[in-house]
């Protein structure tokens, strides 16, 4: 959404005089300042500085422009943008989402410093954008912040996309990032393979890989799994209500969705009983490292940013016949789906 802010200002500044006697009036007028485009990190100023001297000598060492800050009454001791001409325009970036900046036009030189009055303007929230078009759904369990639906981006952060491969062979063959819907149906999940979420974009080494996640947001290690299942272990999440052992796959898994089971406290027994930490794990399933798709219904894998080895990296997984959230490696051609924790 972009916002338009307007405002007016007038400074008289009186000199002394000239060597006649006449007194030298410099007057330096802010008549417009607007602030437009506003976005999450970024917004572009706008304003009119004018400048009416009489009997004065023309002074030196001048600047102007936009001078900002979080705090109000912004002077040249904060953030300056030097912009030079009558109607001046600048876009001023790597501003904070949801943070309220203060801003004024500027002019300075030896005879003082002259500012217009202060307008504000509110950068947008952050979008975490989805494959829909609307921000992931997350929750907060304890330090950390987590999506709750799997990721399902098909471009790196900066737009680039991010390749679609059908054909098992050249599934098979990969060593660089690719994604897929399961079984090949756009009605089914988005999986994808371990150079994906790491950003591998080309065979090339010395290239700087891509970020997958949406800005603010990145790729759980495996560290960082193991610190949202110690919370959910030690809030009481495991099915029995105990606060000791790996319990919790029904309080992450969704409660619809999954193929039955007997097992006591298993993800597919009683799912009417699941998710009761909103992690919501759908069974998603997985593709192999020969292309080949198998496990919609019966399993959620995830996969970290821990690399094991060259050929393997370590995965997270939710099965309908157990109780316990598992660990263990993946070679990296697999496709699996992806959860994001917040930086």
């Amino acid at each position: 959404m972009k916002k338009l802010l307007l405002l007016f200002a007038l400074l008289i500044f009186a000199c002394s005089s000239d060597s006649e006697g006449n007194p030298c009036i410099y007057e330096p007028t802010f008549p417009f300042i607007a602030v437009t485009d506003i976005t999450e990190t970024s917004a572009t100023l706008n304003g009119v500085i004018s400048v009416v001297s009489e009997n004065c000598d023309v002074p030196n060492n001048t600047e102007q422009g936009f001078v900002y800050s979080t705090e109000i009454q912004p002077t040249l001791e904060d953030t300056q943008v030097n912009v030079n001409g009558i109607n001046i325009s600048t876009t001023i970036e790597g501003l904070t989402p949801n943070t309220t900046y203060y801003v004024r036009a500027f002019l300075t030189n030896n005879l003082g410093d002259f500012y217009g009055n202060e307008i504000d303007f509110t950068t947008e929230e952050e979008i975490t954008a989805s494959c829909d078009g609307v921000p992931y759904d997350s929750i907060v369990y304890g330090t950390q912040e987590w999506t709750v639906e799997n990721a399902c981006n098909i471009t790196y952060r900066d737009g680039t996309p991010i390749p679609q491969v059908t054909d098992a062979t050249e599934w098979a063959n990969l060593t660089t990032g690719a994604w897929c819907y399961y079984d090949n149906d756009p009605t089914k999940p988005i999986l994808y393979n371990w150079y994906a979420v790491k950003g591998i974009h080309d065979t090339d080494p010395n290239t700087t890989n891509k970020e997958f996640a949406p800005e603010g947001w990145h790729l759980p290690s495996e560290a960082e799994w193991n610190t949202l299942e110690n919370y959910l272990i030690l809030n009481g999440y495991n099915y029995d209500g105990t606060t000791t052992g790996n319990k919790i796959a029904k309080a992450m898994a969704s409660t619809t969705g999954w193929n039955a089971s007997t097992t006591a406290g298993a993800v597919g027994n009683d799912q009417n009983l699941n998710n009761s930490s909103g992690f919501a794990a759908l069974p998603e399933g997985s593709r192999n490292a020969s292309g080949n798709f198998y496990g919609i219904l019966t399993h959620s894998r995830w996969w970290t940013a821990t690399e094991t080895d060259a050929v393997q990296a370590r995965r997270k997984v939710l099965d309908y016949s157990r109780a316990d959230i598992r660990r263990s490696n993946a070679v990296k051609g697999y496709g699996f789906s992806v959860r994001l924790v917040k930086d």
